[in-house]
């Protein structure tokens, strides 16, 4: 059997990244590959531009950053300390088009302020992160959105290996973490077959599982770290097709527990969603079948996918923006986009871990 890391990566192409970036931040969508300024910018893209921009330095490319600098400062523009909230889209003009961003991309922007605090290139781009995400946690707590909690998790989880003694951040961190878990306990039915939090598997599925996973490591939670594995494995399970490639859930219409199922249209996002998951549940374990599991979800990117199709344009660097029936959508937005950069560092980062063990994560 072929390990982890028998195949080769892709080179790493940040072209469509560095075009979306300009002097305010990350534009959101393009228009075939071409930047589209009409919508503007959002702090879930920039967070997500972040972290790819971190993961990059890490890797020894410090092409990104200036615009790692210009997604911080977006982020910290973004957030309200008198609300103690971020705010999300801003026109291309530069105007705030709502007071308060969902409590989702509250969420990613925690945990794009964790994994910048993790892999920051500088101190002033750690001590930053680290001083909006302290600001930002707190809110978290009285949110609803159970995506939301998960994505802080992670990011609390990240900000915690940097610093393991913060207070304030642990307990937030167990505050939803243990909250995520005591719903799973509640809803889920693993004896029934339906090892979930809802009665519909809907979109960013592997944070859950993924949350519990990186908080069950860090609390010493053997019980929410083995639910966090089984539930992943019975995510990628669900969403693997009987000729081995993953087959995401599609967006219209989703996974129900009544067995009704959506093909199309599968989002990259999800995809990336696996690839992250499937790495953390490989540091942590040591098992490197996770590792597997995450390169096919990579290559569910480059055509290893229900349509044979690659979202992946090699010609601008960009990623198409879904795999509907008809074929890809031909638009090379920021989220698509980052979706396929960030799985591909990250990617690289795991090889370069397991290949150099002292390697501090």
């Amino acid at each position: 059997m072929s390990g982890p890391g028998d195949a080769e990566l892709p080179a790493i192409d940040l072209r469509q990244m560095q075009l979306l970036n300009d002097d305010t931040g990350i534009l959101q969508h393009a228009t075939y590959g071409v930047p589209d300024l009409h919508d503007g910018y959002c702090t879930d893209d920039n967070a997500r531009s972040l972290v790819a921009s971190v993961y990059a330095a890490r890797l020894g490319d410090d092409s990104l950053d200036i615009p790692l600098r210009r997604n911080l400062a977006f982020l910290h523009y973004a957030f309200s300390p008198a609300t103690g909230r971020f705010r999300n889209f801003m026109s291309y003009d530069r105007h705030w088009l709502k007071e308060a961003a969902s409590e989702d991309s509250h969420g990613r922007a925690v945990w794009g302020l964790g994994m910048a605090v993790r892999h920051a290139p500088s101190d002033s781009t750690r001590d930053l992160a680290a001083q909006l995400l302290l600001q930002a946690a707190p809110a978290t707590e009285g949110f609803e959105s159970i995506r939301a909690w998960a994505f802080a998790v992670i990011g609390l989880e990240a900000y915690l290996s940097a610093y393991p003694d913060d207070a304030l951040a642990a307990g937030v961190r167990n505050t939803l973490s243990v909250s995520l878990f005591e719903l799973w306990r509640r809803k889920a039915a693993p004896s029934a077959g339906w090892p979930w939090w809802e009665d519909v598997v809907t979109y960013a599925n592997a944070k859950l599982p993924h949350a519990l996973i990186a908080a069950g490591a860090g609390l010493g939670r053997g019980d929410m770290l083995e639910t966090g594995l089984a539930t992943l494995r019975w995510l990628v399970d669900v969403q693997t097709a009987d000729g081995g490639h993953v087959s995401l859930v599609g967006n219209r219409g989703w996974l129900r527990r009544t067995g009704e199922r959506s093909r199309f249209d599968q989002q990259p996002l999800e995809a990336h969603g696996l690839v992250h998951a499937c790495l953390a549940a490989a540091s942590v374990t040591g098992d490197e079948v996770w590792a597997r599991d995450a390169e096919r979800a990579f290559a569910w990117f480059t055509g290893r996918n229900d349509l044979g199709l690659s979202l992946y344009n090699p010609k601008s660097g960009g990623c198409h923006d879904g795999l509907m029936a008809g074929g890809v959508n031909r638009n090379e937005g920021a989220e698509s986009t980052l979706a396929y950069v960030i799985s591909l560092l990250e990617l690289h980062l795991h090889r370069r871990e397991i290949a150099t063990p002292s390697l501090t994560e």
